[in-house]
C-alpha cells in the first residue's frame, strides 16, 4: 500500500496485526476501542485511490456526475445508483479480487452482506472466473438476493438478530481455504471505492465548475465515505447517516469508535446498516476532521421520492440519506456542494410505495 504501517487482514474482523520499524507499534488482537488510538496511523493514501483506478478501469462504469437545483442552488448528483449491479460497491470489490494471487484465485472468496457488497464481489468475482459465498441477512432484499444468485455466488443466510456474520465468514474461509472479502475493512476497499471521488474531480472541472467544496456520502461502514476524503483532500467530506444507525457520527464526535446502541430502530436503510464502523475508515475521517449527520426515516423517503420525481432516477434509502440531509436544511449548500446517490437496489413495490 505504498505505507510503512500496514493494516493486515487475517480473516477475523477483529483480528489485526499493525507493523512498523518500531516494535512498540505493533498490537494483536486488540480491542475496537484500543484500535482507535492507533487509527490516525495512515493506512491508505491517495496513491493508492489513483492506482485503483488505472486499476478497474474498463471494468467500471464511469458514472454520471447530474446538475440539479435545491432551493435554488445548484448542486451535483453522483449516480452511481447507475453503475452495474446497482451501487458502487463493484469498484472496491473489483479492486480487492483483482489484486488476488492465482493461488487465492483458486481457493475462491467469501464475503458478508446484505446485498450491494454482496452483488459487487458476486458480479467481480464472475468476471475474473473466482468461486465466491456470500453470507447474507435472512432479511436481505428478495432483489438483492437474486442479484446475487444470478452471477453464480453461492449463498449463505444467517439471522441477522442472532448470528454473527464475521464469524460464519471466518468459519467457511477456515474450512474451504477461501479469502474474506469484507465489505469496507480492507484498504484495497477503501482505495477502489475512493475512485468515485477521483471521477467527481474530472467531471466538474468537465463541466466548467470549481473543486467540490462539500461532499455528502451516505455511511455504513465508511469504505465509501473514507475513499473519497482520500481522493477529493481540498473538500469537506460529510458521512450521512440513519437515525439510531449513526455511529460514525458519534464516533467522530467522542474520537473513539463506538457501537450503535442497544436496540436500534428498524430502518429502510439495510444498506448501511453497520453496527460498527473499522479503525481503516475511522482513522481517515477523524484525521480530516470530518463531521457526520443523522436524518430520519421520514426524510429518508422524502429523498427517494424527490430523486424520482426530478430526476427519474431510482435510489434505495440507504443511498438516499446524503441527499435527505440536504433537502431538509441539515446541511449548507455551496458552491460546488456534490451529494452522492450510491445505490438503486430497491424493491420495485418499496419503491412505489415511497414515490407514490
Amino acid at each position: 500500500m505504498g505505507q510503512r504501517r500496514r493494516d493486515i487482514w487475517l480473516g477475523d474482523p477483529y483480528v489485526k496485526i499493525f507493523w512498523s520499524p518500531n516494535p512498540a507499534h505493533e498490537t494483536v488482537r486488540r480491542l475496537f476501542k484500543e484500535l482507535s488510538a492507533l487509527a490516525d496511523y495512515p493506512q491508505v493514501t491517495r496513491d493508492d485511490v489513483l492506482a485503483a483506478a488505472q486499476r478497474i478501469s474498463g471494468a467500471v462504469e464511469r458514472t454520471p456526475l447530474i446538475e440539479a437545483e435545491i432551493r435554488g442552488q445548484r448542486i451535483w448528483l453522483k449516480a452511481e445508483c447507475l453503475q452495474t449491479g446497482g451501487s458502487f460497491k463493484l469498484r472496491g470489490a473489483t479492486n480487492r479480487l483483482m489484486l488476488l494471487s492465482e493461488e487465492e484465485r483458486k481457493r475462491g472468496v467469501v464475503a458478508f452482506s446484505s446485498g450491494n457488497h454482496a452483488q459487487g464481489v458476486a458480479i467481480a468475482a464472475k468476471r475474473l472466473g473466482i468461486a465466491a459465498i456470500i453470507v447474507m441477512p435472512t432479511d436481505a432484499p428478495a432483489l438483492k438476493i437474486e442479484g446475487t444468485r444470478s452471477q453464480g455466488a453461492e449463498i449463505v443466510f444467517f439471522d441477522r438478530k442472532t448470528d454473527s456474520r464475521e464469524e460464519i465468514a471466518a468459519r467457511i474461509a477456515v474450512e474451504k481455504g477461501s479469502v474474506v472479502v469484507p465489505s469496507y475493512d480492507d484498504p484495497h476497499i477503501v482505495a477502489g471505492q475512493g475512485t468515485v471521488g477521483l471521477e467527481i474531480l474530472a467531471q466538474l472541472e468537465e463541466a466548467g465548475a470549481g473543486a467540490p467544496a462539500k461532499i455528502l456520502v451516505n455511511c455504513g461502514g465508511g469504505g465509501l465515505t473514507s475513499g473519497i476524503a482520500l481522493a477529493c483532500p481540498g473538500a469537506e467530506v460529510i458521512p450521512v447517516e440513519p437515525e439510531g444507525w449513526d455511529d460514525m457520527l458519534r464516533s467522530l464526535e467522542l474520537g473513539e469508535i463506538v457501537p450503535v446502541g442497544p436496540n436500534p430502530p428498524p430502518t429502510l436503510c439495510d444498506a448501511i446498516q453497520t453496527l460498527k464502523v473499522s479503525p481503516i475508515t475511522f482513522g481517515i475521517l477523524k484525521a480530516r476532521g470530518a463531521r457526520g449527520l443523522a436524518v430520519s426515516e421520514d426524510q429518508t423517503a422524502a429523498a427517494v421520492r424527490w430523486a424520482w420525481h426530478e430526476h427519474g432516477l431510482v435510489v434505495e434509502p440507504g443511498a438516499a440519506v446524503s441527499l435527505a440531509a440536504i433537502l431538509a436544511a441539515k446541511s449548507e449548500i455551496v458552491p460546488e456542494t456534490v451529494v452522492i446517490l450510491s445505490g438503486g437496489n430497491i424493491d420495485p413495490a418499496l419503491h412505489a410505495r415511497l414515490v407514490a
